[in-house]
């Protein structure tokens, strides 16, 4: 497990010198469509741009989705701490547009505050593999940016290649921390 993270931190070295070229700052794009369906179930934490309700977590996050019949979704985030306990955060997504659109926005504020549109996060999904196993996450500003997989751990190459389109998208992969999985 050592070994996959020393190569990863390496990657993300390797692929920051792409952030030396002049990124593309016009707005960002999402993916063309997103298969709902297919984005449901477990989706491991494998980097992150830090943020303040995250830093509690040490390792192991993961998001969890699950259709619900009003059309939402249901999110569990989960993680475990520097203590060995594990938190959770449960919330909840919904589309904002077309059945296969890629923006959605998350909540994690109560229900009952869901008409306020300022608890209401934006999540789009701006890379996404054909077989659904490697994501890309972020929000029009850049100011947030996940990198989830269907498993604990992903190939060099392909986190590689990642990192490669997401830097001249206008993301500073030098900002970007690995989420340690076990």
């Amino acid at each position: 497990m050592k070994q996959h993270l020393l190569l990863m931190a390496l990657v993300t070295t390797l692929a920051s010198g792409c952030a030396a070229a002049q990124p593309d700052k016009s707005p960002l794009q999402p993916i063309a469509s997103l298969d709902a369906a297919r984005y449901m179930g477990t989706w491991y934490e494998i980097a992150k741009y830090p943020n303040s309700f995250q830093k509690k977590c040490a390792r192991n996050t993961r998001a969890d989705y699950q259709p619900k019949p009003d059309g939402t979704v249901q999110v569990r985030n989960r993680c475990v701490m520097a203590d060995g306990q594990t938190t959770e955060a449960l919330g909840a997504a919904r589309q904002v547009g077309p059945v296969d659109s890629p923006k959605l926005q998350v909540r994690f504020a109560p229900a009952w505050l869901s008409f306020l549109p300022w608890v209401w996060g934006d999540y789009w999904v701006i890379d996404l593999d054909p077989q659904y196993q490697l994501v890309a996450v972020s929000e029009p500003k850049r100011e947030y940016l996940w990198v989830l997989s269907r498993t604990p751990t992903v190939e060099p190459a392909a986190y590689q290649a990642l990192l490669a389109r997401l830097a001249p998208r206008g993301f500073d992969m030098t900002r970007l921390e690995l989420s340690p999985q076990e």
